[in-house]
């Protein structure tokens, strides 16, 4: 089995972050595809009014329709903060292969990641640029070659149309009163209208 791994705060869960999903799995040739909403992220604070309960529940109404697609509570679940080697170890099996997608900015980090060298171990990582900055390709060349170097495996890339959107700028939009529409799943935007999310972002 061919398993992707796609983790986020996903608060809210956004257009971009759909598109992303289903061009990882067309790529990858994925039989499973893993959403986690994460729990307590070390990487950055929770904004927003959101619970995790409200951003498990967007993510399941966005990807409702997406075959193979399984949204997952499994760091939600975890007490703590969420490490991904924790949950690449809580998926592993010797007969399937994880992919573990990230963004731009995650792959420019990964090495100095809780346990990097058991992340290498353990999937293949696959990158997205969701983001058009030339300035960034020559050091993304860079970190790919160190890693393989390093870790020993190739670092993949899904490649897609940039959607320059953020959660952030979602949350913003909806604090200032103005419509998300054709930013979010039409289910997520009518489940923000009526939970009242983000109104104090």
């Amino acid at each position: 089995m061919r398993i992707g791994i796609y983790g986020g705060t996903f608060s809210p869960v956004h257009v971009g972050h759909v598109a992303a999903a289903k061009a990882f799995m067309e790529q990858m040739w994925l039989d499973i595809l893993y959403v986690i909403p994460t729990g307590v992220t070390p990487h950055k604070e929770m904004k927003g009014d959101a619970t995790a309960a409200d951003r498990l529940e967007m993510c399941r109404l966005a990807f409702k329709d997406m075959d193979g697609v399984i949204v997952s509570d499994l760091e939600m679940r975890r007490e703590g903060k969420s490490y991904t080697v924790d949950t690449l170890r809580e998926l592993y099996h010797p007969d399937n292969r994880l992919f573990l997608l990230m963004g731009t900015d995650m792959v420019l980090t990964l090495g100095s990641w809780r346990e990097s060298e058991e992340i290498f171990k353990l999937c293949y990582p696959v990158y997205i640029r969701r983001e058009a900055d030339k300035s960034l390709d020559d050091q993304i060349v860079a970190k790919i070659a160190e890693y393989n170097q390093k870790f020993g495996k190739v670092v993949r890339r899904v490649t897609a149309p940039p959607i320059d959107l953020s959660s952030s700028t979602i949350r913003a939009v909806v604090a200032q009163g103005r419509s998300v529409k054709g930013l979010v799943p039409p289910a997520v935007e009518a489940y923000i209208k009526e939970k009242n999310l983000y109104t104090r972002a």
